[in-house]
């Protein structure tokens, strides 16, 4: 609910596309600058408690937007709860092993995917909805309350138990061991930067307020099922995944999947019609489904538990980077050259990454799951 109210409220402010860019720069810089930090401090100290500190700073910062949300405001509570993301994520990933058992840890994995893209598609709708009937104030106010919410699950939460942590939070040398676990576990190394690449070209996000408004001609409503439609696809393919058999030849289905998801953001960049637009975007969703639990189970289950934390901030910082740098690619391309030039030209893009990386990689060429 929140990137549709933010989204809005920026483009009607400004009508701008390096405004709306831009958003995906103020949210990875924090990624950037505590990621490895926050590796270590999950490495270091219980991660139940860093989940409940970083949500109590999440929900006092969303606050902020219930009375000011102007340009400068968004930027900065934006940077804000992007800062307490970085340090809650490598946390909360690392805490998954120890909520379930060994065994059921893949399809967890699947199943956790899934009830992530739930909130990520009622989110933009119902956001949406709300923006076109109350304003955005009245999203941000019910924002903070699933904020709220969100710590009150935080405290309830039960795991079975916590390695024991080292005396000190980790020294420089320690808090690089995450990139250098990634670096030499080739396969690792080789999902991530595929993935960071490939969706750092492939993104339309940034631009869908562009495309609803001034592309398909369909308003505000259709702005928050726009943004729904990735994750209606990607909770398709969660269950789906979770219910069928497991993917073996996993490098195949990995490059396949990401090769989809760019050709289905050139259709979408290239349509007129809100149907045909809908589709492409769910379809993007449903494919990059694919990737993430291929390559969450990948780390998961090859990483050290003394080492998740700082292995996840690597991770994170990938995401992050491909997420939100990719918004700023967007943004800046489109602005030169056009928010039709920039999505379907990404996902070209795309393809052309996934061709590249499989001629590269033989460890991606190679990967099994057993």
């Amino acid at each position: 609910m929140l990137s549709v109210a933010v989204s809005w409220d920026l483009y009607v402010e400004t009508h701008s596309a390096l405004v709306l860019g831009n958003v995906g720069l103020v949210q990875v810089a924090p990624f950037l600058l505590f990621a490895l930090f926050a590796g270590g401090i999950a490495d270091k100290y219980p991660r139940r408690a860093i989940l409940r500190t970083t949500q109590v700073l999440y929900l006092a910062a969303s606050v902020v937007l219930i009375f000011s949300h102007s340009v400068a405001a968004i930027y900065c509570v934006l940077f804000f709860l992007a800062s307490a993301r970085s340090f809650q994520g490598p946390a909360r990933g690392a805490l998954l092993p120890r909520v379930v058992q060994p065994e059921a840890l893949a399809n967890a994995i699947t199943w956790n995917s899934s009830a992530m893209e739930i909130a990520n598609v009622s989110g933009p709708a119902l956001g949406g909805i709300i923006l076109a009937a109350a304003g955005s104030r009245t999203v941000y106010s019910v924002q903070v309350a699933c904020a709220l919410l969100t710590l009150g699950c935080f405290l309830a939460m039960q795991t079975r138990g916590e390695p024991g942590k080292t005396a000190h939070l980790p020294q420089r040398g320690r808090l690089l061991e995450g990139i250098r676990f990634v670096r030499r576990d080739k396969l690792i190394l080789s999902a991530m930067t595929l993935d960071l690449f490939a969706v750092l070209f492939g993104g339309a996000t940034a631009l869908l307020p562009i495309f609803a408004v001034d592309i398909l001609h369909a308003g505000v409503r259709a702005l928050g099922w726009l943004r729904a439609a990735p994750s209606i696809g990607a909770v398709l393919m969660a269950v789906t995944q979770a219910h069928g058999r497991a993917i073996r030849r996993a490098g195949v289905a990995l490059a396949l999947a990401i090769a989809a998801y760019g050709s289905a953001t050139i259709v979408f960049g290239l349509s007129k019609s809100l149907a045909l637009s809908f589709v492409m975007l769910a379809l993007t969703g449903a494919f990059d489904n694919i990737s993430v639990v291929l390559r969450s189970t990948l780390v998961q289950t090859r990483t050290p538990d003394q080492l998740k934390g700082r292995v996840l901030a690597v991770n994170n910082i990938f995401i992050s980077c491909s997420n939100q740098l990719g918004a700023v690619e967007s943004g800046w391309t489109a602005a030169w050259l056009g928010p039709i030039t920039s999505v379907a030209g990404g996902g070209a893009m795309t393809i052309l990454i996934v061709l590249t990386a499989w001629i590269l990689s033989p460890q991606l060429r190679h990967w099994r799951q057993t």
